[in-house]
């Protein structure tokens, strides 16, 4: 009795503390992760001690002369039209819109239960959206009336930059509390981060600013329109490649770790 009372205390820790995979996803995102981290201490050090030369910086003309500013700008722009054409760089969460990597669950699918998914998932998009508006039009309100500057908006910014990879990783509280999707490869919403990360940049009137958001609201939009398209990529009912046993990348396993440790707790 006593010795089996042992091996299923051993069987319970060893669940417990099962090692993280490793998967080259995994490693990349993370080093993704540390990138970012230095970004927004390098920003906020300078937000904290330079913060006239950033608004400067900002609101410099397009055409007058060349800045690393310039540089910035011509990467999330080439990052944001890589999710609007074809290509194998981004993770399987964007690609299950592309019919390339679309395989039946089944030959036969109850499209009932797919219109249930659909209506449950639309529901849960509408509520992430009506919170980050909400949320962000405090900010902006703050701007116009000159409670925050266009420094704090950048550096708003430069703070859902990181939290884009926080999400992915560690917590995301549009996927627990609204979406409750099982993960990022699973996603409704997971092409709106840059919508989400430029959100700020709508109430700084320059160039550079208005021209990411409005490039994000077009990857946002084609997003949507692929989902309208064919709701049955983006559900592990329909689509095969979703499905956790046919998942290369495992980048929900430090997630998963955490919230297992919560719920024990």
């Amino acid at each position: 009795m006593r010795e089996n009372l042992v091996r299923q205390t051993k069987n319970v820790t060893g669940k417990v503390k099962k090692r993280i995979l490793r998967t080259p996803a995994l490693k990349f995102y993370l080093l993704k992760l540390a990138f970012r981290i230095c970004i927004v201490v390098s920003v906020f050090i300078m937000y904290l001690f330079q913060k006239e030369w950033m608004v400067r910086f900002m609101n410099q003309p397009f055409w007058h002369g060349f800045s690393i500013l310039h540089v910035v700008w011509f990467i999330f722009m080439m990052i944001m039209f890589l999710h609007l054409i074809p290509n194998n760089w981004l993770s399987m969460a964007w690609k299950k819109a592309r019919g390339t990597v679309y395989t039946p669950a089944a030959e036969e699918y109850d499209e009932l239960e797919l219109l249930r998914f659909v209506q449950r998932m639309n529901r849960g998009a509408w509520k992430v959206m009506l919170v980050w508006l909400i949320y962000n039009a405090v900010w902006g309100v703050l701007y116009l009336f000159d409670v925050v500057g266009e420094a704090d908006l950048l550096m708003l910014t430069v703070f859902y930059y990181l939290c884009d990879y926080i999400c992915i990783l560690f917590f995301c509280p549009f996927q627990t509390y609204l979406m409750k999707n099982k993960c990022c490869i699973n996603c409704r919403i997971y092409d709106w981060g840059h919508f989400m990360m430029f959100t700020p940049m709508l109430f700084i009137r320059n160039f550079y600013s208005w021209s990411l958001f409005f490039m994000s609201v077009i990857v946002l939009i084609h997003w949507e329109l692929q989902y309208v398209r064919h709701p049955e990529r983006f559900w592990e009912g329909t689509n095969k490649v979703l499905k956790c046993e046919h998942c290369k990348e495992k980048t929900c396993q430090i997630k998963k770790k955490i919230s297992h440790k919560r719920v024990s707790s």
